[in-house]
């Protein structure tokens, strides 16, 4: 099935490239390095080569410890890492400079790919969550490569859909050396779908291994302290998408009622979206900074914009109450363990099947309130703001939940020396 899947592509390009050029109306590096796209960069000094493949900026933080690890443990080799969206190349080159090699990752097109995996001849390819692309895992595997499906996670949704192409997704999956799991319900999705069961190890999630350094927590205070957070109720909502600002807006003018003082640090999770979402709260009344304008907040500020690449764990760092987006509209939740590692209680709305596992933890511990309506927002806020007594014992209950899942990335790391080839 993979040469009528190609063939499919090709036919799709145009539209693709069209899709790029619209988005690069408001993030112009989506219509830049396009020959990377298509296979074509000028490949790094031969040396044996640990490829990552990190869609965007999500999977691209989730993987950082395990990046430091492996230019720590296998200095002979390089650490290429691609990224597919401008955000995610963006963090790779803060986040690591030239330590390692970044290139976006070519469209799954056979010449592009091919082109791609002859230049740099990886010995190891660690694909981070579930991003299977058939051409991507038929040419690494023909070239020799050990594939790793690192901290994979396989919804119920996502599952249906990889099954109605059943062909193809038998045959990326027989091209696996390993699949690391977050959760044993992942590996039986995985298994049911057709991964032989001695390739599947449930290694727990990576993100449970989040370090808040000593630099950054002084960050935290830092920034605590600019924002007066002794004074009053801060909420920070975190990674916010298109339908979920407005209802958050809503939310937060319940709460400016009852504490009036209280303020709102608004992330949304595209910064092709910051300025619209500024306008957005201009235009409900609402006195808005921008992060980017500096770290002193007006007189009466109502909303502080994270219009800033990076620093959402930190602003993460100033929250009495975190409300996690991408989980107030069907578009499955974002990382919740970043403010459960601060000892924020957690709010989110109904749609978290992204991270079902690690939500149903934090909400059985009583670290995490997932809404059955979005609509109960502003009495919920208003509910854990009125009670300190509770979000003290949330707090504490989602820093125990990240203690106690700890240890997937020494697990991951061990996968990988088994993979790796011995090198003299």
């Amino acid at each position: 099935m993979r040469p009528l899947y190609s063939l499919l592509f090709y036919c799709l390009m145009p539209l693709i490239m069209l899709r790029m050029l619209w988005r690069s109306r408001l993030a112009p590096e989506y219509r830049r390095r396009w020959g990377e796209r298509l296979g074509f960069f000028a490949a790094p000094a031969a040396r044996p080569v640990i490829w990552v493949h990190a869609v965007s900026v999500g999977e691209t933080l989730a993987a950082v410890p395990v990046i430091e690890a492996l230019l720590q443990r296998y200095p002979q080799h390089r650490v290429v890492v691609t990224t597919t969206t401008p955000t995610g190349s963006e963090r790779v080159r803060a986040l690591f400079g030239e330590r390692v090699f970044h290139v976006y990752a070519p469209w799954d097109l056979p010449g592009a790919v091919r082109r791609f995996v002859r230049a740099l001849q990886p010995e190891l390819l660690l694909v981070m969550e579930t991003e299977l692309w058939p051409n991507m895992l038929h040419f690494a595997s023909r070239q020799g490569c050990r594939i790793l499906l690192a901290n994979a996670r396989l919804s119920a949704r996502s599952a249906a859909g990889y099954a109605r192409v059943g062909g193809l997704t038998r045959q990326m999956l027989g091209q696996l050396d390993c699949v690391a799991c977050q959760a044993t319900e992942d590996g039986e999705r995985f298994v049911d779908l057709g991964l032989a069961r001695e390739r599947l190890e449930v290694t727990g999630s990576i993100k449970f291994d989040l370090q808040l350094g000593e630099p950054l927590r002084d960050q935290a205070q830092t920034l605590r302290q600019q924002l007066a957070c002794d004074q009053r109720p801060v909420l920070v909502a975190a990674s916010t998408h298109p339908g979920e600002d407005e209802q958050i807006l809503t939310a937060f003018g319940a709460v400016k009622r009852e504490f009036p003082q209280a303020l709102l640090i608004l992330v949304p999770r595209h910064p092709e979206r910051f300025d619209r979402v500024a306008m957005q709260c201009h235009d409900g009344g609402w006195q808005v900074h921008r992060r980017t304008a500096g770290p002193e907040l007006a007189s009466g500020t109502d909303v502080l914009l994270g219009d800033t690449m990076g620093e959402l764990l930190l602003l993460l760092g100033a929250a009495q109450v975190a409300i996690v987006g991408g989980s107030l509209v069907e578009h499955g939740g974002h990382n919740v363990l970043e403010a459960a590692a601060w000892g924020a209680p957690v709010v989110t709305g109904p749609w978290m099947f992204n991270f079902e596992e690690i939500s149903q933890l934090l909400v059985d511990a009583g670290a995490m309130v997932r809404l059955a309506d979005p609509a109960q927002l502003g009495d919920t806020l208003l509910q854990l703001l009125g009670d300190a007594g509770r979000r003290q014992q949330m707090g504490e209950a989602g820093l125990r939940v990240v203690a106690e899942n700890g240890g997937a990335r020494e697990c991951l790391l061990a996968l990988v020396a088994e993979l790796l080839p011995p090198r003299p």
